[in-house]
């Protein structure tokens, strides 16, 4: 099946639109505006707003997952596959425009453990959990990592991204050191 054009620029503009300024400060009409479709589309495809922001996070989780497939695919030890991935985190946190995890802001405004979007965002954050601690091999460095990388999200817009990557890839570099057996260590 294939995706239509008018949903797809309807998604991009909500994302690009929602990650800069957040999303319950973006109604329906400007992202129909700045799409350039009309309102019978944006409803043929999202039944409503919050239908459009799960599709908006889903589309990060996919974006998220690749990129971490991709330094899985690569075939490295595990230690090295976390620096991969570390080294992917910190690249986004350089990127123009970075405005933290949208996942962690999306969180904030929706704080109700019940909400779709709030369920959307545990899910997302249960699965990179997972994902990490499979390649530091059932180590509790999974939790340390997480942590690691959502101070350094949510700092990394706020004080030069480069000192802020330079200080967690430092971090991850640490965690993989202690948790990686080495001959001779025990």
């Amino acid at each position: 099946m294939t995706t239509s054009e008018a949903r797809l620029r309807l998604l991009s503009t909500a994302s690009r639109i929602f990650y800069a300024e957040g999303i319950h400060s973006v109604g329906v009409d400007r992202i129909i505006a700045e799409a350039k479709v009309t309102r019978a589309t944006f409803y043929r495809h999202f039944p409503g707003k919050e239908d459009l922001v799960l599709a908006y996070l889903q589309a990060a989780d996919q974006a998220i997952r690749a990129q971490i497939d991709t330094a899985i695919v690569a075939g490295a030890p595990a230690g090295d596959t976390v620096r991969a991935v570390a080294v992917a985190i910190a690249d986004g946190i350089r990127s123009p425009g970075f405005r933290g995890c949208a996942f962690l802001n999306a969180v904030a405004e929706y704080p109700d453990p019940a909400h779709p979007v709030h369920q959307a965002v545990l899910a997302h954050r249960q699965w990179f959990l997972e994902t990490i601690n499979t390649l530091l091999t059932g180590m509790p460095a999974a939790q340390h990592f997480v942590m690691l990388r959502d101070g350094a999200m949510a700092a990394g817009c706020l004080f030069d991204p480069d000192q802020i990557c330079e200080t967690f890839l430092r971090g991850v570099d640490g965690l993989v050191e202690m948790h990686t057996p080495t001959p001779g260590r025990s």
